[in-house]
């Protein structure tokens, strides 16, 4: 896929050159200068005339006529050198592969070095340039008739820089691992629910497993009767479809010390239960294990890059159904860490299915936890469709995966966990907590009870129901899912002390 020189290498099937160009009065420089000279001057006087446009994200197509080997030259405005930062490179790397994907360029040479900047360094821009790549060019999978015309897609990207060129190969990979690991989660969140059941997410899980070489344990609904999954049992009493609880483990280092547990939701359909979802709301509900799926794709990079860490990743899978079974508000049920839950709201059904997963997650040892879920429509009323919420009761663990997110370019904001509110979600006349304490402060509700089942455990919740889809393309991808945390867990994980 990424092949690295430090010059140009002509080929008859790369005849497809792309160059960064920042607003500049001085005279062209470096590679674009050795081509403006071939060409005669015409570059500098496109330049002045305003055709090679230099605003960020504006990119001009030139063709070379013939005058050099390099048919097609592609000027990628970056805007102001000392404003162009590793987040906007993404972007412009994102939106550059997605113009050749669209003119059908099947191989073409990047001067890396021309998006370079003050804040950007060589192995940065491949980092994001490797990442930015397979982000950009996804497609959905989909279940339409395929047509007969061949589809054509990106395949070589040839680099060229003066920088070290095993440095610059090495970041290109890991970009891209980042980028086709988000694609993995962003692939299951998109399968509808029919197809993605609890055992089909199992059954993938343990492909994955077998890839990597990662333990695994699926629990069966019997094997989770006798250990008391009540809470998870609960959720799943209305379905034809049997629930499963997935583990996977992945041993880094020597002993199973400082392990990390991934816990996601994997609610495959949500119809709210009795609780139920208007015809509107429940359109969409096939991508409520959003957080299965970054759990997954966080696990994909992670068996890929070999980090030495300890993790063990737990997704509680079940849909959420009505039937003469399911579960009914005013129901009292019994949570794996025997903590018993009042029933108020069937539509709060992934906290309770995570609480499980959040102890047993304990049970295989975990030192930290995070969960991650499309779990409350009040994070989107708090945040907006950017922003992902998360709450915490560990400030260093909190800081240490700020940093990641920031590194990733993934938004998240601190949600606050008040005594009052922990004493809203202990309101219950018939059981130790309830799972629904009302519409004020939805998103803080529902963190502040998974945080009773993390107790003591430095824990983070993620809620990305607000940021797990999007309506409308981006540089970076597609509608539809968005693969959203996949990398910031990642990038937490490596960095981890």
């Amino acid at each position: 896929m990424f092949h690295v020189y430090n010059k140009y290498q002509f080929t008859e099937e790369n005849e497809t050159l792309v160059i960064g160009i920042y607003n500049q009065n001085s005279p062209l420089s470096g590679i674009a200068a050795a081509l403006d000279e071939k060409l005669s001057g015409q570059l500098t006087s496109l330049l002045k005339s305003g055709d090679l446009v230099t605003k960020q994200k504006a990119i001009t197509k030139i063709y070379t006529l013939g005058q050099h080997e390099i048919k097609r030259l592609y000027f990628v405005g970056l805007g102001k050198e000392k404003d162009f930062t590793l987040e906007e490179a993404r972007e412009v790397f994102g939106l550059m592969c997605k113009t050749l994907l669209k003119e059908k360029v099947e191989h073409f040479t990047i001067a890396l070095d021309t998006f370079v900047s003050e804040k950007v360094n060589n192995n940065d821009a491949a980092y994001v340039l490797g990442e930015a790549f397979p982000l950009s060019t996804y497609k959905i999978i989909n279940y339409k008739q395929k047509s007969n015309e061949p589809e054509k897609n990106i395949k070589g990207i040839h680099v060229i820089t003066e920088a070290q060129l095993d440095e610059i190969s090495s970041s290109l990979e890991i970009g891209y691992t980042y980028g086709s690991g988000t694609n993995f989660a962003r692939t299951l969140v998109n399968m509808p629910g029919n197809i993605l059941t609890a055992a089909e997410l199992a059954n993938i899980s343990v492909e994955l497993a077998n890839k990597y070489d990662f333990e695994y344990e699926i629990l069966e609904k019997e094997e989770m009767e006798k250990l008391g999954m009540g809470a998870l049992l609960a959720v799943n009493q209305g379905s034809a479809e049997p629930p499963k609880m997935i583990v996977l483990k992945y041993k880094g280092k020597e002993d199973w010390t400082d392990v990390i547990g991934l816990v996601g939701k994997g609610i495959t359909f949500d119809t709210g239960g009795y609780s139920i979802k208007s015809k509107d709301g429940i359109v969409g509900m096939k991508t409520d294990m959003g957080g299965a799926a970054s759990v997954l794709g966080a696990m994909e990079i992670i068996g890929q890059l070999r980090p030495e860490k300890n993790v063990v990743a737990v997704i509680p899978a079940t849909d959420n159904m009505i039937s003469g079974s399911a579960f009914k508000p005013d129901d009292v049920i019994v949570a794996l860490n025997g903590k018993t839950i009042e029933v108020l709201n069937t539509d709060a059904e992934g906290r309770l299915a995570l609480a499980d997963g959040i102890t047993y997650a304990k049970h295989h040892g975990a030192n930290y936890i995070i969960d991650v879920a499309t779990l409350t429509g009040g994070v989107i009323i708090a945040l907006g469709t950017n922003t992902t919420g998360a709450m915490t009761n560990n400030e260093p663990l909190f800081e240490q995966f700020l940093q990641a997110s920031a590194e990733c370019g993934e938004r998240v904001w601190r949600l606050p966990i008040f005594p009052e509110d922990k004493k809203r979600v202990r309101n219950s006349k018939m059981a130790d907590l309830n799972n629904s304490p009302g519409r004020e402060g939805h998103a803080i509700m529902a963190g502040t009870f998974l945080g009773e089942f993390a107790e003591e455990t430095p824990w983070i919740h993620l809620d990305i129901a607000g940021t797990a889809t999007t309506a409308k393309e981006s540089d970076l991808g597609p509608s539809g899912a968005t693969g959203v945390m996949v990398r910031t867990i990642a990038a937490f994980i490596e960095t981890f002390k």
